[in-house]
């Protein structure tokens, strides 16, 4: 095959830019894992946990999996650790109360402050279409790489890194007050909204995306005229709860206590 001198040229920057993508990635996935106190000993178990569907869909020919089945074995997990977890703080608990007390913790708006906080949705790889609608930041697509960066975590180092890790980022972060942590954020904001006399909080669900089998919600709440937050959900109970969770962030920083 005959390439000129312009085809070369043309190749040679394209050979250039996948090689500054793939060691920019690299360097994200370092932060990554300097960020979380966690080094992988497989790198593509940590990679494959971020890697979605969308991007996987737009590599045509390359040997990539995404991160849904990381993302299962995640989730039976994190079930099992938060059991273990609330079993051995409240000793006395009934099982149909500790079941509440694990909905509350690992239900989706739950998954996304703890991802947020660890800055997961930058690390994610995308598709295009995905990227432009704004998946970077979705409720379920953060969730869902938590669920499966502990599905990576369980496969590379084991269930004791796992609980280490949630020991960190999760379960120090909650109430050891029981019935603090039995409430829901729709509740928190409840209380909240009471405090400051602003009157009666409105849930809405104002959009439905996607097919039948896979289909999210868009919630927001109001007081009055004003919207105080926004959600997607799973679920329209799902939607309301992070729509309440988006208002307490915002009250957070309007009203510190």
């Amino acid at each position: 095959m005959n390439v000129d001198a312009g085809g070369l040229c043309c190749l040679r920057r394209l050979f250039i830019r996948a090689e500054l993508e793939v060691r920019d990635m690299k360097d994200v996935f370092q932060q990554l894992q300097e960020r979380t106190k966690v080094t992988f000993r497989n790198s593509a178990l940590l990679k494959q946990a971020f890697t979605h569907a969308s991007y996987v869909n737009e590599q045509r020919g390359a040997r990539i999996e995404d991160n849904e089945r990381l993302e299962f074995l995640g989730d039976a997990v994190l079930q099992l650790t938060v059991s273990e977890y609330l079993y051995r703080l409240y000793p006395d608990s009934p099982e149909g109360e500790m079941t509440r007390l694990r909905a509350s913790i690992v239900c989706e708006p739950s998954l996304v402050r703890f991802a947020e906080a660890l800055e997961f949705g930058q690390v994610v790889l995308l598709g295009k279409g995905e990227e432009q609608t704004g998946g970077r930041t979705r409720p379920s697509l953060l969730a869902d790489a938590f669920e499966a960066f502990l599905g990576a975590l369980y496969l590379d180092q084991g269930l004791n890194a796992v609980r280490a890790f949630l020991d960190r980022y999760l379960f120090s972060l909650l109430p050891r007050d029981k019935q603090a942590s039995l409430k829901d954020f729709k509740t928190e904001l409840q209380e909240k909204v009471q405090q400051l006399s602003m009157g009666a909080l409105d849930y809405q669900i104002v959009e439905e995306l996607g097919p039948a089998h896979d289909r999210e919600f868009v919630a927001i709440v109001v007081v009055g005229k004003k919207q105080l937050g926004k959600g997607i959900g799973r679920s329209k109970k799902e939607a309301e709860q992070q729509a309440a969770s988006e208002a307490l962030t915002t009250f957070a920083k309007q009203y510190p206590e």
